[in-house]
């Protein structure tokens, strides 16, 4: 929406090098009195800009403080604003503050100084309906700011407004004023403690809060601009820190004091706003604003702080104590609690002691901490300990359209209860608050609300309590059952619960129909009303009451079950109470269903009642025990063979299970012929009233196959040692012994006479339990010296005769290489790996026939090394 101007400019040259550094400003005016024309008001208007003493190097040139600035002042009226005229406010002082030496209680110290300027215009306004906005717009803040953006160029607007008729119809205003305490060290992460109060002088009732700040100004040069139209939109922040929470969440202002406390956040400097609103007989004024960048030294203090330095011990006697300084210099610490009559524990060096008070009373709690540098600090506290004080209220209402009682039921065993502040929680109102003991407030429209109690004694103690209160539309009627039995003859009292006048309908069998509580006798089923009337606020219900002459039990057939087992008793009856005989083995004598679990055969005898109607059963459980079944001993057996399996049973019948791998599976004594390792379980039935079946299972373990491997035939040459070397088992028999060391070992050393041209060992491989397997390796004994037999041809067409070449080792410890070469000298195959030889394939593609060239090379069982060359035919 435009708005039309009034502005108080002037207009100076001089303050294109004065805009950057500004630090911090607020605006402020004084009602002086009548004006000199007619229907007009005089103000004294102050603008006050902070400045840092030594500003920190940035993008910005290093400015003065200036000489003179610019004002404009806007009717804050809608649809527009008109000029009103234009002032050069040249500046009427320049006064540095400055923190004085901190002393030995601070480490690093920062420098706090700041130079305030101060500029005052006295101008005549006409009386507005709509008020007015001075504004102060400046292009640059100070470099470096922490909560703000980096690289964000954010001016700053600082304004005052100046209410109209509309909102003071009688009487003027001049607006709050800042108190000058700018110099307050504060050092990061570390409690503050930072005086941004105000004083009002009309008296005004004054509420402090964070706010956001305003941006403004021309923030892409130094260049002075004119203050632009308001409203004003506010600077951007980096998360974590907001408008609301310029300094972090551990940082709050108190909104009555105006002084800002808590943890503060690390070095850096950071922009605070903070809102005063002026209230005159409880109706808002206006909104005054401070706008200041703050400096959070990266330092320590040493100090004591007992924050309160009032407390009040009003639900115990003991109390735990924290220094709120959380400084990391201190090294000592020295408590007296003033409380002589406790003794030893009167005095603590703990940092967070805790003390019980010998007595009620009030004492003094003094707290001393020094650091290595000779720093002393100190700091005191009074102490009320008066236990017993215990706030509580309660509340009658349910329904909006009546009023609820609140009643305090606030006890104190010291004192006496002096002021109650009540907050009914109705957040559409303004007027749901009383201070009065017993309040009563009615609530605009059903839901739910949290009501608040605050309330202190003569002592000094304060406490807080809430309480839910459920607004209904309809008074609250708590029914006893929607549906019941009773005997013809019987009375039934119906008990209800609610506030108010009750009416029960019809009118028949009953006595006292108008209270929460009537008697009825019907003797027919019948349906009753009831009508609740809470001043005005109508709610029914209604409950039916069945009527029989007579009842039935049926506790169910006679039945069996197994020994240990329990059952569930069915009963059917209409009956609502229940008697149970006799108590063993039964969960629950009251209940219509129990649980039985009898040793024996037992009968269990029920008695049902509805009232004065009454019937009787029993029903007989006869207990059985399960049958009894054995499938025999585990069991090992080798692979491919069978084991005997033995069982027995005392029942009627009997099965085996998996039967698949059994022959005879329909006897007690089956064959087992599993391939893998498997659980029989045999299961006996019987007819004699277990229904369920005895089991028992028999695990058939098999070993796995014995794989016996003697290794593969091997050539030897006259007098050569061979090692041979079995596998597949533990234990290992050779035969025959013919040249061996030991005819009982996986690996025995065999030296044959040179008699012997061949000869073939056989293995029996075995394992403790007795599975075995057999295998056998041919020894051919060469009478040359060792040497790499290659063939001369060979016919790879998979008829399994000389398919691959394939060199023949006789005496040879090891083959280096076997290669093959076709005649234009391509290497086609290689390997050092002895009994692998060639396919006649390249690449897997087969070759013609013709002649190849080999080169074999091996090391003999002597270490002499053997080279063999020549030609070999492959023929297709």
């Amino acid at each position: 929406m435009k708005r039309i101007i009034f502005l108080l400019l002037f207009f100076c040259a001089s303050f294109f090098s004065y805009a950057g550094h500004i630090a911090g400003g607020e605006v402020f005016y004084k009602y002086l009195g009548p004006g000199g024309l007619a229907n007009t008001d005089k103000y004294e208007i102050t603008l006050r800009l902070f400045r840092e003493c030594n500003p920190p190097v940035g993008g910005q040139p290093i400015a003065e403080m200036p000489p003179d600035v610019w004002l404009g002042i806007f009717r804050n009226a809608q649809p527009a604003q008109l000029q009103i005229e234009f002032k050069a406010v040249p500046r009427a002082s320049l006064v540095p503050i400055s923190l004085t030496t901190p002393g030995p209680c601070i480490t690093n110290a920062p420098v706090v100084c700041y130079q305030v300027g101060t500029y005052t215009v006295t101008t005549d306004l006409p009386v507005s309906t709509a008020g007015y906005v001075i504004s102060y717009q400046t292009c640059c803040r100070t470099n470096n700011i922490t909560n703000l953006p980096l690289g964000g160029a954010q001016g700053a607007t600082y304004v005052a407004d100046i209410p109209g008729t509309t909102t003071l119809a009688t009487g003027k205003n001049s607006s709050a004023v800042f108190v000058l305490k700018d110099t307050t060290l504060v050092c990061k992460s570390v409690n503050m403690n930072l005086d941004f109060s105000a004083t009002d002088p009309d008296g005004d009732s004054l509420s402090y809060s964070f706010c956001p700040a305003y941006n403004g100004g021309n923030t892409t040069s130094s260049t002075p601009v004119q203050p632009s139209l308001p409203p004003y939109g506010v600077i951007n922040y980096v998360s974590p820190f907001t408008g609301s929470q310029p300094l972090g969440n551990a940082v709050t202002i108190n909104p009555r004091t105006g002084m800002i406390t808590g943890i503060a956040p690390g070095a850096g400097s950071y922009v605070v706003n903070v809102c005063v609103s002026e209230f005159r007989n409880g109706s808002l004024l206006t909104i005054h604003r401070k706008d200041f960048t703050l400096k959070i030294g990266d330092c320590s203090t040493t100090s004591a702080n007992l924050n309160p330095n009032v407390f009040f011990l009003c639900d115990s006697l003991t109390r735990s104590f924290v220094n709120g300084s959380t400084s990391p210099n201190i090294n000592s610490y020295a408590w007296e609690f003033g409380d002589p009559a406790s003794g030893a524990s009167n005095t603590s060096t703990l940092p967070t002691p805790s003390h019980t008070y010998s007595d009620t009373g009030v004492f003094k709690l003094k707290l001393t901490v020094s650091n290595n540098t000779g720093c002393t600090a100190t700091d005191s506290a009074v102490i009320n300990v008066f236990p017993g004080f215990n706030a509580d209220f309660t509340i009658a209402g349910s329904c909006f359209q009546t009023p609820f009682q609140f009643t305090d039921r606030t006890t104190t065993a010291y004192g006496t209860i002096n002021s109650w502040r009540w907050d009914f929680g109705e957040l559409t109102k303004t007027d749901d608050t009383s201070r009065t003991r017993n309040p009563s407030y009615q609530y605009p429209s059903p839901g739910p609300r949290t009501s608040t109690l605050i309330v202190t004694n003569t002592k000094g103690c304060s406490d807080t309590i809430t309480r839910p209160v459920a607004v209904q539309d309809v008074p609250a009627l708590s029914m006893p059952f929607k549906d019941t039995l009773i005997c013809s003859i019987d009375t039934l009292q119906i008990v209800t619960q609610g506030n108010g006048v009750f009416t029960w309908t019809p009118n028949i069998n009953i006595l006292n129909p108008n209270t929460s509580s009537p008697l009825v006798f019907p003797k027919d089923t019948i349906t009753y009303v009831v009508t609740l009337n809470e001043n005005g606020c109508i709610k029914r219900d209604s409950l039916k009451v069945n009527v029989v002459d007579f009842i039935r039990v049926d506790a169910g057939r006679d039945t069996s079950i197994c020994r240990g087992d329990s059952m569930v008793i069915r009963t059917v009856s209409d009956a609502l109470q229940y008697v149970w005989s006799p108590g063993i083995g039964i969960n629950n004598a009251a209940a219509k269903r129990p649980i039985v679990s009898p040793v024996a055969n037992t009968t269990y005898y029920v008695t049902g009642n509805v009232g004065k109607c009454q019937d009787r059963d029993s029903i007989n459980i006869r207990v059985a025990p399960y049958p009894f079944a054995n499938a025999g001993r585990d069991t090992s057996i080798c692979f491919g063979e069978a084991a005997q399996l033995i069982g027995s049973t005392v029942g009627s019948s009997y099965t085996w299970s998996p039967a698949g791998s059994l022959a005879g599976a329909n006897t007690l004594t089956p064959v087992a012929n599993p391939v893998t390792t498997t659980a029989y379980v045999l299961s006996a039935f019987d007819t004699i009233g277990c229904p369920k079946p005895g089991r028992d299972t028999v695990l058939v373990n098999v070993n796995p196959r014995i794989r016996a491997f003697a290794g593969n035939d091997t050539s030897i040459v006259l007098n050569q040692p061979l090692q041979l070397n079995a596998t597949g088992g533990t234990i290992y028999a050779w035969s025959p012994g013919v040249g061996m060391n030991n005819t009982n070992i996986p690996n025995p050393l065999v030296n044959l006479t040179p008699g012997i041209d061949s000869i073939t060992y056989r293995v029996r491989v075995s394992i403790p339990i007795g599975c075995a397997a057999e295998d056998d390796i041919k020894v051919r004994v060469f009478k040359t010296g060792p040497d790499i037999f290659v063939p001369t041809a060979f016919t790879p067409n998979q008829d399994g005769k000389n398919d691959g070449l394939k060199p023949i080792l006789v005496g040879m410890r090891s083959l280096s290489f076997f290669r093959i070469y076709n005649r234009w000298g391509q290497l086609v195959y290689n390997t050092s790996e002895p009994g692998r030889g060639w396919d006649g394939k390249i690449s897997g593609a087969d070759q013609g026939s013709g002649t190849f060239v080999f080169m074999a090379e091996g090391v003999d069982f002597l270490g002499n090394k053997i080279v063999r060359k020549g030609t070999t035919v492959l023929i297709r």
